[in-house]
C-alpha cells in the first residue's frame, strides 16, 4: 500500500480519547497549560497530510468548535448514518459510506499519499483492517477512569515498532510508532 494512514491523537493516561458522553473538556483544560506557540508537532505532522478522514462523531465534535480548524484541507467523513452534510460546512468536506478499505482505494486513485485518520471508531476500524501505518499518541497526565477508548477489540495483535518518545516540560508524553 503506497497510501499511508496515520493517527495523531491525544489520550488520557488510562487510554481514553473522550468522556463517555463524548466531551473532551479534560483535553481542552490540559491544552490551556501548554505554552503559547507550542503545538507538540501538530503543524509539522499536518504539513505531510493530504486528506483527513474522520467518523461522524468526530465531525460533529469539530462542528462544535468556534471556528473550522482545517482550512482548505480535504476532509472525508466516514459514516453509514449521516446522509447529508449540514448547511455551511466547507466545500472541502465530503461524505463516504463504505468500508475503510474502499475509501483508501478511492483516495489512492485520486493521488492522495498520506491520510490523517481521526476519531476512535474510525481509527479502530482502520486498524482492524490493517490500514494504519503509523501512530503518534500524546499521553495527557490525567486519569479519567472511564470514557471512549482509543483502542477496541481486535481479531489479532498489532505489532508496533517504537520510533520516538518526546516528554514535554508541561507533562505531555508523545510516543510515535510504526505498525510492523
Amino acid at each position: 500500500m503506497s497510501l499511508r494512514c496515520s493517527v495523531y491523537i491525544a489520550t488520557s493516561l488510562d487510554g481514553f480519547i473522550a468522556r463517555t458522553d463524548g466531551s473532551i473538556d479534560w483535553l481542552m483544560q490540559a491544552n490551556a497549560g501548554v505554552p503559547s506557540g507550542e503545538d507538540c508537532g501538530y503543524a509539522a505532522f499536518m504539513s505531510t497530510i493530504n486528506t483527513i478522514v474522520m467518523g461522524r462523531a468526530t465531525f460533529e465534535q469539530v462542528l462544535s468548535f468556534p471556528e473550522w480548524p482545517f482550512g482548505s484541507m480535504p476532509i472525508v467523513v466516514l459514516s453509514r448514518t449521516l446522509h447529508a452534510l449540514p448547511v455551511g460546512v466547507p466545500e472541502t468536506v465530503r461524505l463516504f459510506n463504505a468500508s475503510p478499505r474502499d475509501l483508501v482505494a478511492q483516495l489512492a486513485s485520486e493521488g492522495v499519499d498520506r491520510v490523517y485518520v481521526d476519531g476512535g471508531k474510525t481509527i479502530q476500524s482502520f486498524l482492524a483492517d490493517g490500514l494504519i501505518t503509523d501512530l503518534t499518541i500524546t499521553l495527557i497526565p490525567v486519569v479519567l477512569g472511564s470514557g471512549l477508548p482509543l483502542f477496541g477489540p481486535l481479531d489479532r495483535d498489532v505489532a508496533l515498532r517504537h520510533v520516538s518518545t518526546t516528554a514535554f516540560p508541561f507533562g505531555f508524553v508523545q510516543n510515535t510508532y510504526h505498525v510492523v
